[in-house]
């Protein structure tokens, strides 16, 4: 009796269920443009009235007018877990009492003057689940 060996493979998910994965996270990395170049700084987030609210260390100036957050819980014993993107049209949050409520709420890292929250309003949002089954 033999047994076919495990697969890996990505299985797309559904939009709702990407946010659900998204909302039960807490980091993540922004990912932007800068000169040519991919920046990819970590990052803290929440999910609130159809926003993503990321608390990074970046510099104000640097964040364009579209941004990516990429989140994701892989264990590498297993080679399982899930990846979510999400990209879409994003603002710094300049108001001092807005952006001391989401400095409370979202402990982040500071990296010299930088320390910006950001929101973004998605427009595209993509998941996938990491899995093992066995080969077809």
């Amino acid at each position: 009796m033999s047994t076919e060996p495990a697969s890996l493979r990505m299985v797309e998910v559904s939009g709702t269920e990407a946010l659900w994965l998204l909302e039960g996270s807490e980091l993540g990395r922004l990912v932007y443009p800068q000169r040519e170049v991919t920046v990819i700084r970590p990052g803290r987030h929440i999910w609130e009235y159809g926003r993503l609210v990321v608390r990074a260390p970046v510099q104000a100036a640097a964040i364009p007018l579209t941004a990516t957050y990429h989140v994701d819980e892989v264990r590498a014993a297993s080679a399982t877990g899930w990846t979510v993107t999400v990209a879409g049209p994003a603002e710094v949050i300049i108001d001092p009492n807005e952006a001391g409520h989401y400095r409370r709420t979202l402990t982040g890292w500071k990296y010299g003057p930088h320390d910006t929250i950001v929101r973004i309003h998605p427009q595209r949002v993509c998941g996938f689940r990491l899995v093992r089954g066995t080969a077809s």
